[in-house]
């Protein structure tokens, strides 16, 4: 009998996220602080141009918090939606007597499962992110009582719809990735499974299963990072400057919501909702959200530069090899990171489903 529910995937999405999140983590947050535009300012000697290791390695965990309690719900969200989606195309498509597994590649059925599942995912990942990446480069020795995630949540304490700014930003890196990382996942571990098969090698244990996936998700992580690092320097620079809009926009409300609109020798109070802000203010920033995760809406209408402008700006100043800052690292962290993430997933799978007394095909799984 083969056995995979919804609370399969999700509690093997939940626990593979957490896990990750704990491991790497700390790469993750070298890789925000190289990428910022504060980098030489922050961590560099002004006078020597050396690196400040002490402030460069510090706080390593600053912000972990919010990602932890948003991936749990967007990994199980991201899993649940591919798994169906895959499922539903694969059934949907046509097969014939030449295309005995359908019309449509099946690369090409994972890449837009991958893609769908992003969407989903990137909704309720993004304000942690922003959460996240600005937590990460506070200053951890300032002398401060709050910590660096409480620091950054008060900055958008009369703006929180700017948490979701850099929706587009996160989910422009994430598609291209993700549809290059699943159709090379997929391949790369069909293609190791076969081979040991061919060699008679197989055993089908749940570590056997678990190290085959973890080596297949790693490179295809690791390669599929790389080369879509200059989207996630694009992408950091956005969501480190969500917290400044935050801040400018709510001093702006501030200084408008004590104006009186005066008309015909009748002074008025200017109208206030209930967060204290003035009601044009609060127009302003649910439209400027919405146009900013509204891709078909032109950046200069936002009033921020678009990720066409912050890229030309990186290349002025650091000529063509910034917009590939990271990348190094960030392969590294994500070949780790994907390998930990999907070994522990699908092993989790299997994990549970045998302890029901079921069984997974290999169709089921990835």
């Amino acid at each position: 009998m083969s056995g995979n529910t919804n609370s399969d995937i999700l509690l093997a999405g939940a626990f593979a996220a957490f896990t990750v999140d704990l491991l790497v983590y700390p790469l993750d947050t070298l890789k925000t602080r190289i990428q910022s535009p504060d980098y030489a300012r922050l961590y560099t000697n002004a006078a020597t141009s050396a690196v400040n290791k002490p402030a460069l390695f510090r706080g390593l965990y600053q912000g972990v918090g919010s990602v932890i309690i948003a991936t749990l719900p967007s990994s199980g969200a991201f899993f649940t939606t591919y798994e169906r989606t895959k499922s539903l195309l694969t059934h949907l498509n046509p097969t014939t007597a030449s295309s005995p597994n359908g019309l449509i590649p099946t690369p090409l059925l994972h890449a837009t499962a991958s893609s769908a599942a992003e969407l989903v995912s990137c909704a309720i990942l993004t304000p942690a992110e922003v959460i996240k990446q600005n937590a990460q480069m506070v200053d951890s020795t300032a002398k401060s009582s709050t910590n660096a995630t409480l620091q950054t949540l008060a900055k958008f304490r009369s703006n929180p719809l700017a948490l979701w700014r850099g929706y587009t930003a996160l989910a422009g890196r994430n598609l291209p990735f993700t549809a290059l990382q699943f159709p090379l996942f997929e391949r790369l571990k069909q293609g190791i499974r076969e081979r040991r098969e061919r060699r008679g090698e197989m055993k089908g244990g749940l570590a056997e299963s678990g190290v085959i996936t973890a080596i297949s998700a790693g490179t295809a992580g690791a390669v599929s990072a790389v080369i879509t690092t200059p989207v996630d320097v694009v992408k950091t620079r956005i969501m480190l400057a969500a917290a400044g809009d935050a801040v400018s926009e709510a001093e702006k409300a501030k200084g408008g919501g004590g104006v009186q609109a005066k008309g015909k020798g009748m002074g008025k109070e200017a109208l206030v909702d209930a967060m204290g802000k003035g009601v044009q203010s609060s127009k302003e920033t649910a439209k400027s959200v919405a146009q900013a995760l509204n891709p078909l809406v032109r950046p200069e209408e936002k009033g921020r530069k678009s990720a066409m402008a912050i890229g030309r700006e990186i290349v002025r100043e650091k000529g063509w090899r910034g917009l590939w800052r990271g990348g190094a690292l960030r392969g590294v962290w994500t070949m780790i990171g994907s390998g930990v993430y999907l070994g522990v997933y699908e092993s989790g799978r299997i994990y549970l489903a045998e302890r029901r007394g079921d069984s997974i095909n290999e169709e089921d799984l990835f």
